[in-house]
């Protein structure tokens, strides 16, 4: 496991910003900040379960997801939210934690 970002839910829209429509939600790149931090505003229709909608959840990048689901209690199944990436969320000590297999190498990944 490598870790990915920092998901923290909040209220206040941030600059940068872009819309799931899928999801009801906006998001900012966590590559923006030298931390990895992911903004997250739900809208009050989000079909996301409230856990991650009110609690921070680390994500980490794993090479293969169904292994690391293994015993783990499952609150979002695996899904693709866009091209090359498949994830899923998992409940650890009551605290969302995102898995992300990406089915491409990433070239020139940012590093701050």
């Amino acid at each position: 496991m490598k870790y990915h970002h920092l998901g923290i839910p909040t209220t206040t829209p941030k600059p940068g910003e872009e819309y799931l429509q899928e999801y009801k939600a906006y998001c900012t790149d966590h590559k923006s900040n030298p931390f990895g931090i992911q903004w997250m505003r739900y809208e009050a229709n989000c079909p996301l379960p409230d856990l991650v909608k009110t609690v921070p959840h680390i994500a980490f990048e794993v090479d293969d997801l169904a292994a690391a689901l293994e015993g783990h209690e499952i609150l979002i199944e695996p899904n693709s939210p866009s091209k090359g990436v498949i994830v899923a969320f998992v409940i650890c000590d009551g605290a969302p934690v995102e898995f992300l297999e990406f089915s491409e190498p990433r070239l020139c990944e940012k590093v701050n």
